[in-house]
């Protein structure tokens, strides 16, 4: 598998000496505690902030020399909050294929149907939706840009059971059926071992440890890491 992004020595306020890989077709998870900077690690690789030092590279040219917006329609992300826009699920599912005239009624079922809601919620306002169909909602509209790489910042930690099963089969169907690239934080340890193929630690600011998933769970190398997944 070829390297989709790969962070060098990134460092800014929140986050110091980053370094890691990802490779197309693979599901990252990030654990770690909270104020450890794993949100910020998120917003660096979408340029909702910048690093002070080192470079980020996607597909192999430095994040900065991609117009934003193509840059954020292909690294899409989603928040643990889903932010809707006022209006109809259509207004904002339509928003992003819009910018590059792509949008048809079509698109809208297909988008409905891959996040399990029925088709005629179409027209239905947001200010109508549960929590869940909310998050639905916003995941279906990152995947209307059609996406290389998701970014997903504890998309399930407010959910109810049934709706992390979904997402959690959701996500395997992204990246085993349509090849997606997905880095994922997850306060749930056994959501991360379930679904990483990679993970990567991060504690104060830094990625403490990183390896296959299995073996750094199952032989875990730091005192931060061993107390980290006794806690």
């Amino acid at each position: 598998m070829n390297k989709i992004i790969e962070v060098k020595n990134v460092n800014n306020e929140r986050v110091s000496d980053i370094h890691f890989d990802m490779l197309e077709g693979s599901l990252t998870t990030i654990i770690g505690p909270s104020g450890a900077g794993k949100s910020s690690l998120l917003m660096l690789l979408n340029r909702l902030e910048d690093p002070d030092r080192g470079e980020i590279l996607f597909k192999g040219k430095k994040l900065d020399e991609f117009p934003i917006n193509k840059l954020r329609r292909n690294i899409g992300m989603v928040f643990q909050q889903a932010h809707l826009f006022n209006g109809t699920i259509e207004d904002n599912l339509k928003f992003g294929p819009l910018l590059e005239k792509k949008w048809n009624e079509k698109m809208g079922i297909q988008l409905l149907e891959k996040v399990q809601l029925p088709r005629d919620f179409l027209t239905k306002d947001v200010e109508n939706l549960s929590g869940g169909e909310e998050q639905r909602v916003a995941f279906a509209r990152t995947l209307a840009n059609n996406p290389e790489v998701l970014l997903l910042d504890e998309v399930t930690s407010a959910l109810d059971m049934r709706t992390v099963d979904w997402m959690e089969e959701l996500l395997h169907t992204l990246v085993n059926e349509e090849g997606k690239t997905i880095l994922m934080i997850t306060h749930d340890l056994k959501q991360a071992k379930r679904l990483g193929s990679y993970t990567l630690f991060m504690n104060e600011g830094k990625i403490e440890e990183q390896g296959e998933t299995k073996k750094l769970f199952q032989w875990p190398k730091s005192d931060a890491l061993k107390h980290f997944l006794e806690g």
